[in-house]
């Protein structure tokens, strides 16, 4: 399996280092546009929630960005040093009352592109799969 990983300061003009990565990786690792969009909406997402939310838009602070691929499958795992989140609790952003909510779509699109989502260490790692 191959597997690459990044840290970036924790800091929202950040994502763009991840964009870049995520354009590079396609190229480096073959993926398909299929599932390229999902990929790049799922993961910035994941990693934005990770800046401002886990490690609270600190420069001092990292987010870890690991990619790893197999035959089958692409994965992502996101790490903060933040103390998590209660992932089960979250609002529904498609009810009314939340819909011009300007944030609480992230996790939603997340578990609605990824073939598979899952959260440890109390929220504070989110693990995103892609079937190919």
């Amino acid at each position: 399996m191959k597997s690459i990983t990044i840290d970036i300061p924790a800091i929202p003009e950040n994502i763009r280092m991840i964009e870049s990565f995520i354009e590079n990786a396609r190229d480096d690792y073959r993926m398909d546009d299929d599932i390229y969009g999902n990929i790049m909406i799922s993961v910035t997402e994941a990693v934005n929630n990770a800046i401002r939310h886990g490690s609270a838009a600190d420069p001092e602070k990292n987010v870890s960005l690991t990619l790893s691929m197999d035959d089958h499958s692409i994965r992502f795992i996101i790490q903060d040093s933040g103390q998590g989140f209660d992932y089960q609790q979250l609002p529904d952003p498609t009810l009314p009352e939340n819909i011009d909510k300007p944030a609480g779509r992230g996790i939603f699109l997340m578990k609605h592109l990824a073939d598979e989502v899952s959260f440890e260490n109390n929220g504070s790692c989110v693990k995103l799969c892609f079937y190919k």
